[in-house]
C-alpha cells in the first residue's frame, strides 16, 4: 500500500474550471472520503488520481513517487464504480479473475496462482460459495461485492471508490457501508472514497475532505468536521437535520443579540455582523428566560428521537430541536416554547462564512 499526495491539481474543461488547486496528503492505510454536492469536482479529481483524466496543472506522487506521466494501467491502482460493470456471460471467478488476465498472467503456469487469488479475495469478502454463479443471479449487494473483489485481487496500492453505494437500496446501503469499513481495517490499505452522502462519509472515514467550487473546504477526522468546522458551507453540508444559522450582530461593547435578545456570548473586539450557527442538539427547551421563542410548526418522530421546527418569534425562519419523544405531548403543534443553548456549543461565523472562534468568549451571565 502506499501515500497518495496531491499538489496544486487543477482541471478546466475549456473555460470552466472544475478544480482550483486541490493539495490533499493521504497517509498509508488511511480512509478519505471526498465528500460535497453534485458538481463540486470530487469524481474528476478521483479519476485523475487513477488516471482517467488528465489534470490541467499540478503533480500527483503515489508512494513517493511521481505518476503523473504514467498511463493508468501502470499506476497500480483499483478503482470500484457507481455501476458494478461485470460480464454478465462471465461467472463470479472469471468476473474476479479479470485483471489478473489482463496482465498475461493467465498462462498454464499461472492459472493456479489466478484461482488462488481469487479463492482468497472471495473468502474475504464472505462471496467464496458464489463463484460458479452469473451476475444475473446475485442481488444488489452481492454484485457490488465481486466488483470490490475484482479490486482486490490486485492488490494495488490504493483503492479508488466513486459512489459505490448509489445503485442500493437503503437498508443494503447501511449494511454494504459496514463491510467496506471493516474490509478497509483488514487490509490496513489505503483507500480514497468519493461520496455525497454525508451519513457514509461520517462513518467510514479516518478523515473527510469537503469538497465545494473545485476546493476543499476543509479536511479533518469526522468529528471535527461536525463539531469544529472552519466554514458556515462545511457547517451546513455536514450534519442531518441542517445545521441552524441565525443572523447575529454585536454592538461596541462586543456583546452579541439575535433578534434583539442578548445572549451569554461576546467578541473581543467590537461591533460585528455575524452568524450564530447551532446543532439541533444544542438548543434545549426552557421556561426560564428563554433566549430564543417561538411557536412548533412541525415535528418527525423518528422513535428513538424527535426533531421539532420551531417557528421564531420575530423573525420568518426556523430553528430545529432534536430531543427526546417524552416531551413530543408538550410540543404540540402551535405550543409556545422557550429556548436556550449552552454557550460552548455555540458556531459563530463572520458575514462571509469565517469561522470566529478565537474572537468568542462566554459571558457568566445573560445580558439583560
Amino acid at each position: 500500500m502506499a501515500t497518495v499526495t496531491l499538489r496544486g491539481i487543477r482541471k478546466n474543461f475549456k473555460e470552466t474550471e472544475v478544480l482550483r488547486g486541490i493539495d490533499l496528503a493521504i497517509a498509508d492505510g488511511e480512509f478519505v472520503s471526498l465528500v460535497g454536492p453534485s458538481g463540486c469536482g470530487k469524481s474528476t479529481l478521483l479519476r485523475i488520481i487513477a488516471g482517467l483524466e488528465s489534470a490541467s496543472g499540478g503533480s500527483i506522487e503515489i508512494g513517493g513517487a511521481p505518476v503523473d506521466r504514467l498511463r493508468a494501467a501502470d499506476r497500480n491502482l483499483s478503482m470500484v464504480f457507481q455501476s458494478y460493470a461485470l460480464y454478465p456471460h462471465l461467472t463470479v471467478a472469471e468476473n474476479i479473475a479479470v485483471p489478473l488476465r489482463m496482465r498475461q498472467l493467465n498462462t498454464a503456469q499461472r492459472l493456479p496462482l489466478i484461482g488462488r487469488a481469487v479463492l482468497e479475495a472471495a473468502k474475504t469478502l464472505e462471496i467464496d460459495q458464489l463463484l460458479d454463479r452469473k451476475p444475473g443471479q446475485l442481488s444488489g449487494g452481492q454484485r457490488q461485492r465481486v466488483a470490490l473483489g475484482r479490486a482486490l485481487v490486485r492488490a494495488p496500492a490504493a483503492f479508488l471508490l466513486d459512489e459505490p453505494l448509489s445503485n442500493l437500496d437503503a437498508k443494503l446501503r447501511v449494511h454494504t457501508r459496514t463491510e467496506i469499513a471493516e474490509l478497509h481495517r483488514r487490509l490496513a490499505a489505503t483507500f480514497i472514497y468519493v461520496t455525497h452522502d454525508q451519513v457514509e462519509a461520517m462513518t467510514m472515514s479516518s478523515r473527510i475532505a469537503v469538497m465545494m467550487s473545485g476546493e476543499i473546504l476543509q479536511c479533518d477526522a469526522p468529528t471535527r468536521i461536525y463539531e469544529d468546522p472552519n466554514d458556515l458551507r462545511v457547517a451546513e453540508f455536514i450534519g442531518s437535520p441542517r445545521i441552524n444559522v441565525l443572523p447575529a450582530e454585536s454592538d461596541s461593547s462586543g456583546r452579541i443579540s439575535v433578534l434583539g435578545k442578548g445572549l451569554p456570548l461576546a467578541l473581543h473586539d467590537g461591533r460585528q455582523t455575524l452568524q450564530l450557527a447551532l446543532r439541533p442538539e444544542a438548543l434545549s427547551l426552557t421556561h426560564h428566560t428563554p433566549l430564543l421563542q417561538g411557536r412548533v410548526v412541525h415535528a418527525e418522530n423518528l422513535g428513538h428521537e424527535v426533531f421539532v421546527q420551531i417557528s421564531l418569534d420575530g423573525a420568518e425562519q426556523r430553528v430545529v430541536l432534536r430531543t427526546d419523544p417524552a416531551m413530543q405531548a408538550q410540543l404540540h403543534l402551535g405550543a409556545k416554547v422557550g429556548l436556550t443553548f449552552d454557550p460552548n456549543r455555540a458556531l459563530i461565523f463572520d458575514a462571509k462564512g469565517q469561522r470566529q472562534r478565537n474572537l468568542l468568549r462566554a459571558l457568566q451571565e445573560i445580558p439583560a
